[in-house]
C-alpha cells in the first residue's frame, strides 16, 4: 500500500511538472519570443538568400534581358548560354584553375604555419611571447593596401612577381595574423593535463602536436583554412598588382577583362555567370565547414 501511494505521489508530481512546463511555454512572452525568432530567421533568409537567388537568376538571362527594362514576357526565359559562352573563352577555365591553385595553396600554407605558431604561443612560455603575439595582433589593423608597394618591391627582388607561388606567399602572409590568433586561442583552450600525460608517455612536442592536440584543434584549423581560402579566392587588387601575364590571371582579374562587343561594352550576362561560378566554391566550403568554422571562432570564448 505504501508503495502504491509513493508511485501515485510521483505520478502526480510528474503531472504537475508537465502542466507547469506547458503553462510556462504558453505564456505570452514566450509566444512573443518565438515570433521574434521566426521574424529574425525570415529576415536573415531575405538578406542572405535573396541576393544569391537574384544573381543566379540574372546569370541565366541573356545580356539583352539584363540591360533592358523588366518585362514579364522575357524575364523568366532562362538559359545556360551565358555559362557555355563564358567557359568557351580560353582564359576563363585557365583563370579558374589558377584561382584554385592559389587559394588551396594559401589555405594549406597558412594553416600549417598558423598551427605551428599557435602551438608555440598557446602551449609554451618564453620571454617576449606576449610582446610578439601583441605585435602579430597589431598587424591585423594594417590593411595590406597600405604596404602594397614595399611588398611588390620585395617580391620583385626575389623574382616572385608574375608567379602563382609569389601570389600564394603574399596571400599567406596577409592571412597569417588572423590564423595565428585563431590557433593560439584554440590551443590555449585545450586542457594542459592532456599534454602532461603525453609527456609522461614519452611523446615529444611534435608527436604531442600531431597525435594528441591536433584532433582537438581541428575546428580552429578549419576556420583558418576556410578564411584563407575565401580571402584569396575573391581577392582582386593583389592579383592585379603582382600578375601581368594573362595566362596567370586569377578569376577576379579575368572577369575584369570580360569586355566584349563594340566600343568595349560589357557583356553583363557573362559577368553574372562568372560571378555565380566564383560564388560556388565559397558557398560549398562554408556549408561543409560551417560547424567547424563556428566552433573555431568561439573556441576559448567560454571559460571552464
Amino acid at each position: 500500500m505504501a508503495t502504491l501511494s509513493a508511485h501515485t505521489g510521483r505520478r502526480r508530481a510528474a503531472t504537475s511538472e508537465v502542466a507547469a512546463r506547458v503553462t510556462s511555454e504558453d505564456r505570452p512572452e514566450n509566444t512573443v519570443k518565438r515570433v521574434l525568432y521566426v521574424a529574425a530567421a525570415a529576415l536573415s533568409l531575405v538578406v542572405f538568400v535573396v541576393p544569391l537567388a537574384w544573381a543566379l537568376l540574372r546569370s541565366m538571362q541573356p545580356a539583352a534581358t539584363i540591360t533592358a527594362a523588366p518585362d514579364a514576357a522575357t524575364f523568366f526565359k532562362l538559359t545556360f548560354g551565358n555559362f557555355t559562352n563564358l567557359l568557351s573563352i580560353e582564359t576563363i577555365p585557365r583563370a579558374i584553375a589558377n584561382s584554385v591553385i592559389v587559394s588551396l595553396g594559401t589555405a594549406v600554407l597558412t594553416t600549417l604555419l598558423a598551427t605551428a605558431a599557435g602551438y608555440g604561443f598557446g602551449r609554451f612560455r618564453f620571454r617576449g611571447a606576449n610582446a610578439a603575439f601583441g605585435l602579430i595582433l597589431v598587424t591585423l589593423m594594417i590593411p595590406f593596401q597600405a604596404i602594397l608597394t614595399p611588398l611588390f618591391l620585395e617580391l620583385n627582388a626575389m623574382r616572385l612577381t608574375d608567379s602563382l607561388l609569389g601570389l600564394t606567399l603574399f596571400y599567406s602572409t596577409v592571412n597569417l595574423p588572423f590564423g595565428v590568433f585563431v590557433m593560439r586561442t584554440a590551443f590555449a583552450s585545450v586542457p594542459g593535463e592532456l599534454e602532461d600525460a603525453a609527456n609522461v608517455d614519452g611523446a615529444g612536442p611534435v608527436r604531442t602536436l600531431t597525435s594528441v592536440l591536433r584532433p582537438l584543434v581541428v575546428p580552429g584549423m578549419a576556420t583558418t583554412a576556410l578564411y584563407a581560402f575565401l580571402a584569396s579566392w575573391t581577392e582582386f587588387l593583389g592579383a592585379l598588382t603582382f600578375l601581368t601575364r594573362q595566362e596567370l590571371y586569377t578569376l577576379p582579374v579575368a572577369l575584369l577583362n570580360l569586355q566584349q562587343g563594340a566600343y568595349g561594352s560589357i557583356d553583363y550576362g557573362l559577368l553574372a555567370a562568372g560571378s555565380v561560378i566564383a560564388m560556388i566554391p565559397c558557398i560549398v566550403l562554408f556549408i561543409g565547414l560551417q560547424r567547424y568554422y563556428v566552433a573555431g571562432l568561439s573556441a576559448g570564448a567560454v571559460k571552464g
